[in-house]
């Protein structure tokens, strides 16, 4: 395992509740409430859970976007919190963000050249003056956009485009840490797919850190290494991609999962879906205990009044780290990789077809029929291919010597 970049160290943040006309504080929103975690160099920690959860929040925290109400985050060996306002700049150059919507994060009054250049004048020693144009159009051809549209505007370009000039400008002074605050779930799924393998790919060529936070758990899967689960505040599993994903120890990630899709048809109905009955509790005053004991469907009364650590618990194959009393793995759904083998004949009907070979075909047939019907030849009966319908099979044209052209093919049926 490699060495620990960044740690958090029971992190929490609590937002005052002000009522009445002295604004007095009369409760407090806990939104993160004690959550520990370690990131790895190089490696890519995946956030999921429900909105209000505190993964945002927790992002925040991380960049010190937002002064935690207690507990610290350790980036190399320096407390954040402690840092002074020079160290705190020299430690923003080595951890960025790249925000959830790619249309408000970005400055419409300013052009795509001066938005990635901006970090260059906070951070003059890191690129030259002179140079700081031939470097902006250097990140825009990494993150895959035209150099030449550095002086286009924001309204210029599509959502995906602009995620992509965020990422250019979260990789501008070449940081150790990129935390990402869901930035696909404001995407097509095509273009989710983009972003996702371009950030695999800048990690792999500049060898960053990623805390991911994001709602989709598939997406989540593709490109985290370890994998932590958030439920009002507090983290409630935390392991691999296998660990998390294959053997699920906490009952409400085992609910998650449950609701997650599965692509393969031949796995419908063959998984127990986990309803979960009630609302998430506030976060403004939530239950005493384990904070999902109302609607977990294990609990106990230990769980009403002792709250459970995030502590190694078994696995069935080993132990990883869960918040409950009574964890014990439950599979979900066993999905293996099947785009090598035949398709299932159920399913290979003559509807389903490539549609580019439908369209070879169907150009093909075009062509045989208009040379015939130039010769004004009888009717000529192509060859089926597969998965062609009978109605695909031949092309009338003039039956009269002569007759072929438009004539001809007036009398087809």
């Amino acid at each position: 395992m490699t060495e620990v970049i960044l740690e958090a160290r029971d992190l929490v943040k609590h937002y005052p509740i002000k009522t009445g006309i002295l604004r007095r504080t009369t409760g407090h929103v806990k939104a993160v409430d004690g959550v520990s975690f370690e990131l790895h160099r190089g490696e890519t920690l995946g956030i999921v859970g429900e909105s209000g959860c505190g993964k945002s929040t927790l992002g925040r925290l991380i960049m010190r976007l937002e002064e935690p109400t207690s507990g610290s985050v350790v980036f190399e060996g320096q407390e954040m919190q402690k840092a002074s306002t020079g160290d705190m700049r020299t430690l923003r150059r080595d951890i960025q963000i790249v925000f959830q919507d790619p249309y408000t994060s970005l400055n419409p009054r300013m052009t795509v050249g001066d938005i990635i250049g901006e970090p260059f004048e906070i951070h003059p020693d890191v690129v030259p003056k002179g140079g700081r144009r031939a470097r902006v159009q250097e990140l825009l051809d990494l993150v895959g956009l035209n150099p030449e549209h550095i002086n286009r505007y924001p309204h210029q370009f599509s959502g995906g485009q602009r995620q992509r000039i965020g990422i250019a400008r979260g990789i501008a002074l070449n940081p150790k840490v990129l935390v990402c605050d869901e930035p696909v779930s404001a995407l097509d799924v095509s273009v989710q797919a983009q972003v996702v393998n371009l950030m695999e790919k800048l990690q792999n060529e500049l060898g960053l850190a990623y805390i991911f936070i994001a709602h989709d758990l598939s997406v989540v899967r593709h490109i985290s290494d370890r994998v932590g689960v958030m439920y009002l505040g507090k983290m409630a599993e935390l392991g691999t991609e296998d660990e998390v994903y294959q053997l699920p120890t906490h009952p409400y990630t085992q609910a998650l999962l449950s609701a997650v899709p599965v692509p393969d048809p031949t796995l419908r109905g063959k998984r127990q879906q986990i309803v979960l009955v009630g609302d998430v509790p506030s976060p403004a005053n939530p239950p005493s205990g384990c904070r999902f004991h109302t609607r977990c469907w294990k609990a106990q009364e230990v769980c009403k009044v002792e709250e459970p650590q995030l502590v190694d618990r078994p696995d069935g194959e080993g132990q990883h780290r869960s918040a409950c009393h009574f964890a014990e793995p439950r599979p979900i759904v066993d999905t293996v990789d099947v785009s090598h083998l035949e398709p299932d004949e159920r399913f290979a009907t003559p509807e389903v077809v490539d549609p580019e070979a439908r369209a070879e075909r169907e150009m093909s047939a075009s062509e045989e029929s208009r040379i015939a019907a130039g010769d004004g030849s009888e009717a000529v009966e192509l060859p089926r291919e597969h998965g062609s319908t009978p109605g695909d099979e031949t092309r009338l044209v003039g039956n009269d010597e002569g007759q072929g052209g438009e004539e001809g093919h007036r009398r087809q049926p």
